[in-house]
């Protein structure tokens, strides 16, 4: 389970571009964090275009009303950011076009997450299909610009069919969907001799998985 995130809406220490999680730990988007907080977070990323900024829930469905639905080109939350400068970064251009927002899905019960991530205004819209536990039937793609896909690591992992990694690149290239396979996961490292745990050295996969693309933007 995701913990709420720590309030430390603080910049990053560096001027140089680079992808980023947003400020604070854990899950912005769980409801013990207050809203305020959450505008400041977005603020500071607001004020830091050098930056691409990853936010990744597992309650997208706090994402309409909190960062306005698709098409909308607004942002509720600004209504909740201090007077000055927070409130002028959250009062410029909507959505940020440096901040993904994204949703994990690690079964097929939990598709419905994709339906609501859909509905949250988005320069780019993601899913982190990792750890995958099996497939994904229910999922639709339409209005998803990437998906990130791996097997599970660590002690206990369980393993990673790979018919679902290959089912799920198929259904992306028909949707337009950038495709990203992170880790082939721990059972799959072990049962192929290898040293590293996680699965995560692709030039020891079949060649069909060796898919590491990134997103384009779609429209919000």
């Amino acid at each position: 389970m995701q913990r709420p995130a720590t309030p430390n809406a603080t910049v990053p220490d560096t001027a140089r571009p680079g992808t980023e999680r947003p400020p604070g730990r854990n899950d912005p988007f769980h409801a013990r964090v207050p809203v305020p907080f959450l505008a400041q977070v977005f603020a500071v990323m607001a004020r830091t275009p050098q930056h691409t900024y990853q936010v990744l829930t597992k309650r997208p469905g706090r994402m309409p009303a909190l960062l306005g639905r698709a098409g909308d080109g607004e942002c509720p939350l600004a209504r909740h950011a201090a007077p000055g400068p927070d409130a002028e970064a959250l009062a410029g251009q909507w959505p940020l076009p440096n901040v993904h927002l994204g949703t994990s899905i690690e079964l097929d019960r939990y598709a419905r997450r994709a339906d609501d991530l859909r509905q949250a205004g988005a320069a780019v819209r993601f899913l982190s299909l990792e750890p995958l536990f099996g497939p994904l039937p229910s999922l639709r793609l339409d209005g998803i610009a990437w998906c990130i896909i791996g097997g599970e690591s660590g002690p206990g992992a369980r393993p990673l069919d790979l018919g679902w990694i290959r089912e799920l690149i198929a259904r992306c290239r028909d949707a337009g969907t950038a495709v990203f396979v992170k880790q082939l996961g721990t059972v799959w490292a072990r049962q192929h001799g290898h040293r590293g745990t996680k699965g995560n050295d692709w030039d020891t996969w079949p060649a069909d998985l060796q898919v590491r693309e990134r997103p384009r933007r779609v429209t919000p």
